[in-house]
């Protein structure tokens, strides 16, 4: 059928204009992709101070229990509880009557021994003094010597028995055995207490400073000597830090005091000791806290900041790095803890490397880009 003359007109202009897009697309398909722009950190070696971040439970550094010492019916209470107290101030007092009446007793017995004493002693010293020898016989003699005697010795028995009931005296009143912070009663006025019971009246703890007991895996503990042994780690003497419940950072630092020589069959672990300052008695016995301590140091540590580090969909550890071409690289990397705002690497980069922390999103690896050397926060 013949084509119409108008349609004829319209078909020659659509075939050119074909033509020319599908020319247009083969150039777009051509021509190289834009280059951007990426800001990037050059990496370099430097002493890093390995941290490890453990729990512990704190402890007073010293505990004393108040106990009686004598039976007796608890008469006032002389402390605040919860209140600080100094060593050797007053706490309880037992009724002291009897053990009054006791002193006095002893007192009076002790008198009369030395009057019997200075008696026996005058008279032996009158036999003695006879002129005539045969005035007494040696037997009478005899006897009034060892009457003496004995009566010096009733002396020293009452003195002590005098000394005991003083000291029983001295104990109705019960005096704070250590300085610190003292905890509620265990007994009120009039209780009834007695010098064999297994309670307690009161603890007293020493809070300042504190002791916090840390635990650490024997196999990092291992691990942290075996690269001791090959000078991969300094050691290091910096002091220990303290994190909070509510993950506030403690403010004053504190020290490791020991090491435990055996580790724990149960759990696989070595207990640790560390000391705080405690002024303001903000820790308290039993709290949960984490400790941060410094280990060793890394004498050629890389730290590579953590938004140049990224994970991918297996949760391995990556890296865009710009090579001497410029272009992009992927670099599969080994991370061994934070610090700071860096991530100290072990495995997959070195010092030179030009770590994309910029642009990473536009970034694909193999295209050439233009790298601006930025700061970042460390």
């Amino acid at each position: 059928m013949p084509v119409p003359f108008r349609a004829k007109n319209l078909v020659f202009p659509l075939l050119s204009l074909s033509l020319a897009l599908g020319a247009c697309g083969a150039q777009d398909k051509n021509k190289a992709p834009p280059v951007v722009d990426v800001g990037v950190v050059t990496l370099a070696t430097q002493p890093v101070t390995i941290e490890t971040q453990l729990t512990g439970r704190t402890a007073a550094t010293t505990t004393a229990d108040v106990r009686p010492q004598v039976d007796g019916i608890i008469k006032n209470r002389l402390f605040a509880e919860g209140s600080m107290v100094k060593a050797g101030q007053p706490l309880y007092q037992i009724d002291a009557r009897l053990y009054r009446a006791s002193v006095n007793s002893a007192g009076a017995q002790l008198e009369s021994a030395q009057a019997t004493l200075a008696n026996a002693e005058a008279k032996a010293k009158r036999y003695q003094s006879l002129s005539d020898p045969t005035a007494v016989s040696r037997q009478d003699l005899d006897d009034t010597l060892a009457a003496a005697r004995t009566a010096r010795a009733n002396v020293h028995l009452y003195a002590a028995t005098l000394a005991t009931a003083r000291v029983n005296m001295g104990f109705t009143q019960v005096y704070a055995p250590i300085s610190g912070r003292i905890g509620r009663s265990s007994v009120t006025k009039g209780a009834l207490v007695s010098a064999a019971q297994t309670t307690a009246l009161a603890t007293i703890q020493q809070l300042d400073p504190i002791y916090v007991d840390i635990t650490q895996s024997s196999t990092d503990l291992l691990r942290l000597r075996m690269a001791l042994a090959k000078k991969d780690v300094l050691p290091t003497q910096a002091q220990v830090k303290l994190q909070l419940e509510d993950g506030t950072a403690y403010p004053l630092p504190g020290t490791v005091e020991f090491s435990e020589v055996n580790v724990d069959a149960t759990t696989g672990s070595v207990t640790l000791r560390a000391r705080f300052p405690n002024p303001q008695n903000l820790l308290l016995p039993g709290m949960f806290v984490k400790v941060i301590t410094p280990q060793g140091t890394l004498p050629n540590g890389i730290l590579a900041p953590q938004q140049g580090i990224t994970r991918d969909a297996r949760g391995n550890a990556t890296a865009l790095v710009v090579n001497g071409q410029n272009k992009v690289e992927l670099r599969n990397v080994t991370v061994a803890q934070a610090v700071g705002h860096s991530w100290l690497v072990t495995k997959g980069l070195k010092a030179g490397d030009r770590l994309i922390v910029e642009g990473t999103d536009k970034a694909q690896e193999g295209a050439s880009v233009h790298p601006v050397a930025v700061k970042v926060e460390g």
